[in-house]
């Protein structure tokens, strides 16, 4: 079978909407996939704010925020498929929507971004709120796309994603699918750079330049979330409510707190590598997300993993900035099948789910 979908992912960095094209071919449970055309569509300042500010807004607000925000998804899938001339060739959307808030410990977690509204802009198949279904049946609803590398990247055995969490994903003939979410990261980045009037601290050059700070690095190390086990996902706002804080209470220049906090991702990426895998073996470790662009930090991931064994693989570039975009179209192409998308293994849910709520925007 051969599926031609659309994949939205917005990332708890806020750097904008990514949006993926794909031909999927399924034979036998094998999967092959090409992807066609990509953008990143940047938030305007409004946006940015207006999603960073989403937890605060009241319960009326917030669900005006959430309409609003599907036909603003809608209308960047419409100018997505004027711009790259796929008119009558996209059969399915899937959209992750926004994480605004993610507590499943309460059973709850919330991703604005109404799918009706992306239905009715774009006249399309479209399926939206992909982690419900697993918080629903006790899990993390995080992280998801576990079964995406499943199914298409079979010939690594780790995956790092360096979004504005750095979550892992571990593939062991033994153990199975393994994924948690390891510790912010390019949130936390990006919040100091901005303190030095910068976007973003561009391939870790100001990190590089600063020191470690022994004391802030301890303590970071032994915040609570890195005591628990997995399956364990974490919020946004344990990076700006949480760690920012501490970080900025040190008084650090902006250059130090950087590369202070880039050790304390690549020592918690370590850290957990080495729980999974007792004894090391040469494996491979494909790296994606914004966080791949970081030279500094991937070339410290490397210094670090090398004593694991462990060879750190960043691809090209697509796949480097649209692999869960591209993954979020698969998992539509899943749910449309009605099939299993969503792992209990990884996130300790009572059993695997066939998650995402589906809308058809197109006439019968």
């Amino acid at each position: 079978m051969i599926y031609r979908a659309i994949g939205l992912m917005s990332g708890s960095s806020l750097d904008g909407l990514d949006i993926v094209f794909a031909e999927f071919h399924e034979n036998g449970g094998k999967w092959k996939y090409e992807i066609t055309e990509t953008a990143c569509y940047p938030y305007t300042h409004e946006w940015g704010t207006r999603l960073k500010e989403a937890s605060s807004l009241s319960a009326l607000e917030y669900q005006l925020l959430h309409a609003d925000y599907g036909h603003y998804l809608g209308e960047q899938v419409n100018r997505f498929i004027e711009e790259k001339k796929i008119q009558y060739k996209v059969a399915l959307v899937a959209s992750h929507g926004h994480t605004v808030f993610h507590l499943p410990g309460k059973k709850m977690t919330a991703q604005i971004g109404d799918g009706a509204a992306i239905a009715a802009k774009t006249k399309l198949p479209v399926v939206s709120d992909l982690r419900a279904l697993d918080v629903a049946f006790g899990g993390q609803g995080a992280p998801i796309v576990p079964i995406g590398e499943k199914l298409l990247f079979a010939e690594y055995e780790f995956f790092l994603n360096l979004g504005g969490i750095a979550n892992i994903s571990y593939s062991s003939a033994s153990a199975g699918y393994i994924a948690f979410d390891v510790c912010p990261a390019n949130r936390v980045l990006n919040m100091l750079a901005n303190d030095a009037v910068k976007e973003f601290d561009d391939e870790g050059r100001i990190a590089a330049s600063g020191k470690t700070d022994t004391k802030l690095l301890g303590e970071l190390d032994v915040l609570e979330y890195y005591k628990q086990d997995y399956p364990k996902s974490l919020a946004n706002d344990f990076g700006t409510e949480i760690v920012y804080p501490m970080i900025k209470n040190t008084g650090l220049r902006t250059d130090n707190a950087l590369r202070t906090y880039t050790e304390h991702i690549v020592t918690q990426i370590k850290k957990s590598i080495a729980g999974l895998k007792k004894t090391p073996s040469p494996s491979r470790m494909l790296v994606t997300g914004g966080g791949a662009f970081n030279t500094f930090l991937v070339n410290r991931l490397r210094d670090h993993l090398s004593e694991l064994q462990i060879e750190v693989v960043v691809p090209d570039e697509k796949i480097v900035k649209y692999k869960e975009a591209l993954i979020m179209a698969l998992i539509g192409i899943l749910r449309w099948r009605e099939e299993a998308n969503v792992l209990s293994s990884v996130t300790g849910a009572e059993r695997d789910s066939v998650g995402g709520a589906l809308w058809m925007g197109q006439e019968q």
